[in-house]
């Protein structure tokens, strides 16, 4: 049985599902003083989004219910110090068919439970009324819901009991609405509870309708469940506390369904779930890069998650090879498609985890969407419009359908092509122009080629792995001349940078955080790197107290810090940090990632939010109060723990810690570690053990270890001593190509770049 708030307007709630295409749902609704909550607009009044945990063992959301209800987007936003959770819904699944849970009330109201079916799912409600019984029946407190399918295969019984008792004057009637939903509402006083139980069996089975539902049982389980939970969850404390829970709590509370075949997947953000044909919303809406970005968030505790919500974006691609920008189960955009990250997204699963079984299931997608851009098109390419071997957005307009979101019926098609970048709005585009004849934009835009030269390189890395040499010797020479090209085309020595050109061989004016992607791309020579960063720190372009901005400074439109219009996102962020670490910017980095940390957590810690981009000039937060990738600010901080990719293996430590903070139990190469930064240097340690001490800062690249060495690349910009615990008195030590042996085990190395390992020479087995 899958279990989750699942339904995406039903935050407060629970999706039941025993089998693709069928099941349950509970959705809850708060009433105060006349006023009344209920699906979104509880995402307004959300006090903590709680811990999850991604099998369901465990799970908290809370509500403050002392804040206007029904506003909607109206509702005032307010920090959370010193205000009280109106209401907290926590549950639990015990067994593969039970799930517990109650409900924590502080406000004097309404509590309505209602059993409905989501989606196309379908069947029938009944509930019983509260009555005085004989032993075994119902009180005058507890009620029964049960919900039947319509095939009669799966019925859900879900039995509510009011502590304490309710008053003979208090009593509700449940009772079954026009629509067939099962609504029972409990009056409620600060203090109450509401405990409930729900067992999904199949119709054959004998009904348990009057099982215990003792309110110190449901207790005892929920403290168990999340006590054990936090022992074992990824967390982070010190300084950057709350650094791991930002994401985890967020990405797996976002957790949506594709009712059609139970593919658990991520959305762009509960409310990103777009119009259907014919009115109503699609039953899920899943957005390309987004949830590719959220795959890589969900790895940090939840790798089996971050598989299923790749699988979700590969699943939605079209006949032609398209991934689409967005895709809903009646909808989506067969005209166009989102920046190609997947295969990065894809490598770095595989890199954290071993899934091999997901390179070979992910690989033949990866291909048919590369292969795509590059197809032939009206006797052209299909986003090479003028044939010089590089990219420019664009829409395939004979593609285009009527769509069930009107604002994009209203849309230009060099609106469309703008949307294909995802930079919907980038003030880079206000200066190309639609190029009707071959369908794009007349900008060669270094934001696509960087990528798409990206997306060669990982693809070539991912065939090489499942043994397909040949095919990885032809993405390796693709990413190598369209590397040329940009370095031929591309560059502004005046600027310094590389710079869109448009068709008649002009350069832009205009300088995006986009820009900086050749980075990641491992385009530029490390000269043109000195005069990038020279443009990336200056205070009058990009760098500032807030980074990055999405146009520089210096625009005449970064004033408008409107969506992509000078404000900071977070793909953005991720993607040029994951650039300059690639270049051994570890500093600059460093510092990116801690002002991605602090403007992120500051709206998580303060207001409870997961913002969907920040003004760049005053770090306040914007666009959605809950947008899936806003933890990649966050992502980016835990990253300067450790992480892996494609280019430096497995790395950890930074050259600008933040004050203490230790990362604890994240699992990486099925090992789980604890890394520990501070102004005094690095600590890691795997299964509890401490395998390498630092006496300083610095980075480490390509770490390896055995029961008997540690190897590395390492940058320090001081003299470091590193120590390990090889336990043997004699230990061989190399710094470069110098090896000595020495009755100690810890290695003096030099400030700058070195390669080192620490071997164990007499190593002591029997104390393993």
């Amino acid at each position: 049985m899958l279990v989750g708030a699942f339904d995406p307007s039903a935050w407060a709630g629970l999706v039941f599902s025993d089998r693709p295409g069928g099941g349950f749902a509970l959705r809850f609704v708060v009433e105060r003083d006349g006023e009344r909550a209920a699906g979104y607009d509880l995402m307004h009044i959300v006090h903590e989004v709680g811990p999850h945990a991604p099998d369901g063992s465990y799970a908290r959301i809370s509500f403050d219910t002392y804040l206007p209800l029904g506003r909607g987007h109206d509702t005032p936003t307010v920090a959370r110090t010193g205000r009280l959770a109106g209401l907290t819904l926590e549950w639990s699944k015990t067994t593969e068919t039970t799930v517990v849970g109650r409900m924590s009330v502080s406000y004097d109201g309404v509590i309505e439970t209602c059993g409905y079916f989501p989606w196309d799912w379908n069947g029938a409600w009944s509930c019983e009324q509260p009555r005085r019984g004989e032993p075994g029946q119902l009180d005058e407190s507890t009620y029964l819901l049960t919900g039947v399918s319509a095939d009669g295969e799966s019925v859900l019984t879900v039995m509510l009991r009011h502590s304490p008792p309710v008053r003979e004057s208090d009593q509700t009637e449940p009772a079954i609405d026009v629509e067939g939903n099962a609504v029972v509402p409990i009056r409620v006083a600060s203090g109450d509870r509401v405990h409930f139980r729900a067992v999904l069996r199949t119709g054959h089975e004998s009904a348990d309708a009057h099982a215990d539902l003792a309110a110190t049982a449901i207790d005892s389980r929920l403290e168990e469940a999340a006590a054990g939970y936090g022992a074992t969850r990824v967390k982070a404390r010190g300084h950057w506390e709350g650094l791991v829970s930002s994401i985890t709590n967020n990405l797996h509370w976002m957790q949506s369904m594709k009712p059609e075949t139970g593919r658990r997947y991520t959305p762009a953000g509960r409310r990103w779930i777009f119009p259907r044909p014919g009115g109503g919303s699609d039953h899920w809406t899943t957005f390309c890069w987004d949830s590719l970005f959220n795959a890589m968030e969900l790895e940090v505790e939840s790798p089996e998650l971050a598989r299923e919500t790749l699988l979700a974006v590969l699943e939605t691609q079209y006949e032609n090879g398209n991934i689409p920008n967005w895709r809903g189960r009646f909808a989506g955009t067969p005209d166009r498609s989102q920046p190609p990250v997947g295969s990065l997204a894809v490598l770095k699963h595989y890199l954290r985890t071993g899934d091999g079984r997901l390179l070979e299931e992910a690989f033949p997608y990866l291909e048919r969407w590369s292969a795509w851009w590059r197809a032939p098109k009206k006797g052209g390419v299909r986003r090479d419009g003028n044939g010089n071997g590089l990219f420019e957005w664009g829409c395939d307009i004979d593609l285009l359908g009527e769509s069930p979101a009107h604002w994009e019926n209203e849309a230009s098609h060099h609106q469309l092509a703008a949307w294909e970048s995802g930079q919907d709005d980038l003030p880079n585009w206000d200066v190309a122009t639609w190029v009707e004849g071959t369908e794009t934009l007349d900008t060669d835009c270094v934001d696509l080629n960087s990528l798409m030269a990206l997306d060669y390189e990982c693809l070539a890395q991912i065939a090489r792995i499942i043994g397909r040499t040949g095919i990885a010797g032809q993405y390796e020479e693709r990413y190598h001349q369209l590397v040329n090209r940009v370095n031929e085309r591309l560059w502004h020595e005046g600027q310094g940078m590389y710079v869109d050109r448009s068709w008649d061989g002009s350069h832009s004016g205009r300088l995006a955080a986009s820009n900086f992607y050749p980075l990641i791309a491992g385009i530029p020579t490390e000269d043109r790197v000195e005069r990038m960063l020279a443009v990336l720190l200056d205070e009058r372009k990009f760098w500032g107290q807030h980074l990055l901005p999405t146009i520089s400074r210096d625009d005449a439109a970064f004033s408008d810090q409107q969506y992509w219009r000078g404000t900071i996102w977070p793909p953005t962020n991720y993607l040029v940090y994951q650039g300059l670490r690639r270049y051994g910017l570890d500093e600059v980095a460093g510092e990116l990632a801690a002002r991605s940390v602090d403007l992120f957590l500051k709206s998580w810690r303060d207001y409870q939010q997961c913002r969907e981009n920040y003004d760049s000039r005053t770090g306040e937060g914007g666009g959605h109060s809950f947008q899936s990738w806003g933890p990649l600010f966050a992502l980016i901080g835990i990253e300067e723990f450790i992480d892996v990719t494609p280019w430096e293996g497995l790395r950890l430590g930074t050259l600008t810690p933040p004050p203490e903070t230790i990362l604890e139990n994240i699992r990486i190469r099925n090992q789980n570690w604890s890394v520990t930064l501070g102004q005094w240097g690095l600590n890691v340690a795997t299964g509890g053990n401490t395998i390498l001490h630092s006496s300083g800062v610095l980075v480490l690249r390509q770490f390896e270890a055995g029961p008997t060495w540690v190897s590395a690349e390492t940058l320090s910009l001081e003299p470091v001593s590193v120590s390990t615990a090889l336990g043997s008195s004699s230990v061989a030590l190399r710094l470069d190509d110098v090896t000595s042996v020495e009755m100690a085990d810890a290695l003096a190395i030099p400030a700058g770049r070195h390669r080192i390992r620490i071997e164990a020479s007499d190593y002591r087995r029997g104390e393993d």
